[in-house]
């Protein structure tokens, strides 16, 4: 059963709480989330909701479980996450308070094209990457679709990752991961990275997570006044800017067992990645894995 947010406690509850032994690393303090709610929540904005728990299965599923009966912009923060996902239902695991973990919930609405919601991972990810860069202070690049890439000791290592799934009636959730203080000893594997291994100037998850949800707030409305329209929002030009796969060699692994070689030429105006291949086609993937074979 997924915890509802409130039930274990909130992990930034004042002195004289009971607070378990997990909860007492001074070198990864709780977010505080009295303080996130001051900052983010305000009349007129994105954001209605700001719940902090200390742990959860997946933000993902308990915000979507919820989304029918919650106004748009509630955002779900997990301390720690024990059933955590990513695309193709891969798990996503962390030590406790070493990242962000975070799902949001928007409801484009009747003016936003069905077929356009699909830039919402996109979107996300250039929110996440222009957050992160003026409050870490770190060069962050987009693998797409939904990837975060950070350099550590010369290497393009995954630092996070973005899924977006339909909630409801009229909603989507967007649940992001980011590994921030995550040590070398504690990588799930050796193409993965943090915010701290790619020398970022603060590792303070608040000031992290207050300025990604403001780039999101900034991108989902520029997004939303140009009617999903990824041109005319600059959505398009900016995630192809800090796309790191555009230029590469890349091998597209595709549903039913078939993949796809070429070079990563464009990302269309439906949010899908164009590759030229070998035979001179260029075939559109939206949907897969991609490997990057070469640097650009």
């Amino acid at each position: 059963m997924m915890t509802p947010p409130g039930a274990q406690g909130d992990p930034s509850s004042g002195p004289g709480e009971p607070r378990s032994d997990r909860w007492s690393d001074l070198g990864r303090p709780p977010l505080n989330s009295a303080s996130l709610r001051r900052a983010l929540v305000r009349e007129g904005g994105l954001w209605s909701s700001l719940d902090v728990v200390p742990v959860i299965g997946s933000t993902n599923t308990d915000l979507a479980g919820r989304a029918d009966r919650l106004p748009e912009g509630a955002v779900l923060v997990a301390e720690e996450q024990n059933a955590g996902r990513g695309r193709l239902d891969r798990s996503w695991t962390a030590p406790a308070r070493s990242g962000l973990f975070f799902s949001v919930l928007l409801k484009p609405g009747d003016g936003i094209p069905l077929e356009r919601w699909g830039w919402l991972p996109l979107l996300t990810g250039v929110a996440v990457a222009t957050g992160l860069s003026r409050a870490a202070g770190i060069d962050t690049a987009l693998k797409w679709p939904n990837d975060l890439l950070v350099t550590v000791d010369g290497e393009e290592r995954k630092a996070g990752g973005i899924l977006a799934e339909r909630a409801g009636a009229e909603g989507v959730v967007v649940g992001t991961g980011i590994n921030v203080t995550l040590r070398a000893d504690e990588l799930p594997v050796p193409a993965a990275g943090s915010l701290a291994l790619a020398g970022a100037v603060t590792t303070d998850r608040d000031p992290l997570l207050r300025a990604v949800l403001r780039a999101l707030e900034d991108w989902y409305g520029r997004w939303r006044a140009a009617g999903g329209d990824p041109v005319a929002s600059g959505l398009q030009e900016t995630y192809a800017a800090g796309c790191a796969t555009l230029g590469r060699k890349v091998r597209a692994e595709l549903p039913g067992d078939r993949s796809v070689v070429g070079e990563a030429v464009a990302v269309d105006g439906d949010g899908r990645l164009v590759l030229a291949t070998e035979e001179g086609v260029q075939e559109p993937v939206g949907a897969g894995d991609i490997v990057h074979l070469r640097a650009a």
